[in-house]
């Protein structure tokens, strides 16, 4: 194939124009203005290529966190303004920045919110601001917290397939959306209970910094949705302005010199002298060797924040994946790097496959004994993300983080009757009696269900003795009566010794830092972002590095059929009309990839539809 050279050096063109440094503020004081638009990501990306050609940059928390830190302690900066229209944070996500807020304040900095509308977590999250503003004819959606899991049985039954289940743990309740359409009594009490823990905090942090009583509170969720000014009378909302008088009431406020930045934090390009005719090549150079490897201390910050599988970790329409060779490869590395004091694992993750969550969580208990190794939870960690978590020095997490959910699950499904339907028949051949374990054209006998159960529970067991081995004496109570599949919201899983702390990713790196005794730090997330020449190899069709790797090889194919453009085309028509639904689809095919190449689960999706 050839490789389109020019299209290349006009692509290279743009890029050493859109590398000039970027623009600075004049000194003085500054009031830094952050813009939070759509999902907000975990982790910073592989490699923002819209960034570096001048869109803007997708939200995603590490980077966010790391900005509000040097916003923090720097004395330039007056006040800061969070303009949240279109921002979609989860549970944990807004608990984290209500944090920051609080730390912010604490260290006299006035932290603005401005909205036109938006719903409950808006107003979790403005109510910790100095200020909530909106605009006077905007409109609050509050309508307190739903959930709508999604069962597949009907589905399952007009197509002519059945799920053949097996689960470890009563409350395990991964498996129900293709078995069931409605949920079983376990499921259903362990969902309420959540649910309870989750609405309960919102209005305790609502309470706390609007200081009403709870009742009150719960009075103006009932009362359901609400224009901005009624929001005002109530006490939720401080100021109604449109945007243009809400900017001159801010400059007012903090006098003509201070000046509003949009950029504060971001990484200034390299210096180029455009008379020099070699400067071109120089920077092209640096672009290809990417940044240069600090000697400085480090606390390395690794993510598992989406499925866990075994290979390497993939991007895809079902949101990606976080393969187990890429989290232990990355454990290593730090381990094994004198400059990195300490490491924090962040999990945003449902789990996935069990012995992926082994592979990492053997890494962990490896790391964790030459350097600190801490965990923090982001929404959740359950299953296989609480599995990947439990071997840490300390665990910390939100208070609605949803977590737990010690059990497996195993499944195939009987596509014989779909295949009739067809016209499509079979004729089976085998050598060994149970070569045909996991055929798809029949359910398992009582015979094979004993065996299923058997090498099931040998992973139940396995995993409730990481727990035990990585917890200790913290459990309050027997292991077996807080497993099971149960799940917890973060303080309910600090009640029952599950974690340790109640905080977020910026309490982490701290609580790692200070058991590393270092108090001046670089954060490092690995693996490390990849630099212009891995991706343009990439794009280019050289092999990757870890091409050989079988396990690799295995994910990719598996994930094949999620990408093909018919699912695709279809889901985008979907999530345009039902975004909720669309998600539970997603979640669905997704255990459906798992479960077609692995044997036994750690999963746990009960609240993927939670509003």
């Amino acid at each position: 194939m050839r490789f389109p050279v020019r299209k290349l050096l006009s692509a290279l063109a743009l890029l050493s124009v859109a590398a000039a440094p970027l623009a600075r503020a004049d000194e003085g004081e500054k009031i830094v203005h952050i813009r939070l638009n759509g999902a907000m990501k975990e982790a910073p990306p592989k490699m923002d290529i819209g960034a570096i050609f001048g869109d803007e940059q997708s939200s995603n928390l590490f980077d966010l966190v790391e900005t509000l830190r040097k916003a923090r302690t720097d004395d330039s900066v007056r006040a800061l303004i969070f303009d949240l229209d279109e921002a979609q944070l989860g549970q944990a996500q807004v608990q984290e920045l209500r944090s920051q807020f609080e730390q912010l304040r604490a260290a006299d900095k006035d932290v603005w919110v401005y909205s036109e509308s938006g719903g409950l977590g808006l107003v979790q999250l403005a109510s910790a601001a100095s200020k909530f503003v909106m605009m006077p004819r905007g409109e609050i959606f509050l309508t307190g917290i739903y959930s709508a899991p999604t069962y597949f049985k009907g589905t399952l039954d007009k197509v002519g397939c059945v799920a053949d289940v097996i689960h470890c743990g009563a409350y395990k309740a991964a498996g129900e959306p293709f078995t069931r359409t409605g949920p079983s009594k376990e499921a259903e009490a362990d969902l309420n209970k959540i649910l309870d823990g989750i609405y309960d905090a919102i209005v305790a942090d609502i309470a706390k910094s609007k200081k009403m009583k709870p009742e009150q509170v719960r009075k103006i969720i009932d009362h359901g949705p609400m224009s901005a000014k009624e929001a005002a009378d109530a006490g939720l909302v401080d100021m109604l302005k449109y945007r243009e008088d809400f900017i001159k009431t801010v400059k007012k406020r903090y006098g003509n010199d201070a000046k509003i930045v949009r950029n504060y934090g971001k990484k200034k390009g390299p210096e180029i002298d455009f008379e020099n005719p070699f400067a071109f090549f120089k920077l092209f150079g640096e672009m290809m060797q990417g940044p240069k490897k600090s000697n400085n201390d480090a606390i390395a910050v690794i993510y598992v924040d989406s499925m866990i599988t075994s290979g390497k970790s993939e991007e895809g329409f079902t949101g990606g994946n976080t393969g187990s060779d890429t989290v232990r490869k990355a454990i290593e590395d730090a381990a094994k790097d004198d400059n990195i004091k300490a490491v924090v694992l962040r999990v945003d993750s449902p789990g996935g496959s069990a012995i992926a969550s082994e592979v990492i969580a053997e890494a962990a208990k490896r790391c964790k004994a030459r350097k600190p190794f801490v965990v923090s939870m982001g929404d959740v960690a359950a299953s296989g993300g609480y599995y990947v978590s439990c071997l840490a020095d300390c665990i910390f997490a939100e208070p609605g983080t949803i977590t737990g959910s010690i059990g497996v699950i195993g499944m195939k499904l009987v596509t014989n009757d779909m295949w009739g339907k067809i016209g499509i028949s079979h004729f089976e051949y085998k050598r060994g009696a149970n070569a045909d374990l996991m055929s798809s054209l029949r359910p398992w006998t009582d015979t094979e269900k004993k065996m299923m159960l058997e090498m099931m529970t040998r992973v139940y067991d396995e995993f409730k003795g990481r727990v035990t081995e990585g917890r200790g004496k913290k459990i309050k109570g027997e292991i077996e009566n807080l497993a099971g599949g149960r799940i917890y919201t973060g303080a309910q899983a600090l009640e029952v010794g599950l974690i340790d702390r109640l905080g977020g990713m910026n309490d982490a790196i701290r609580f790692a830092a200070d058991q590393a005794n270092v108090s001046k730090f670089d954060l490092r997330v690995l693996p490390a972002p990849k630099n212009f020449f891995d991706m343009l190899s990439e794009g280019m069709g050289m092999k990757d590095k870890d091409e050989d790797n079988a396990s690799a090889r295995r994910s990719d194919k598996a994930s094949l059929f999620l990408h093909s453009p018919e699912i695709m085309s279809a889901y985008g028509a979907l999530e345009a009309l039902d975004p909720n639904g669309a998600a539970a689809l997603r979640s669905a095919l997704m255990q459906l990839q798992l479960f077609s190449r692995e044997k036994v689960l750690m999963i746990d999706s009960t609240v993927a539809t939670m509003q």
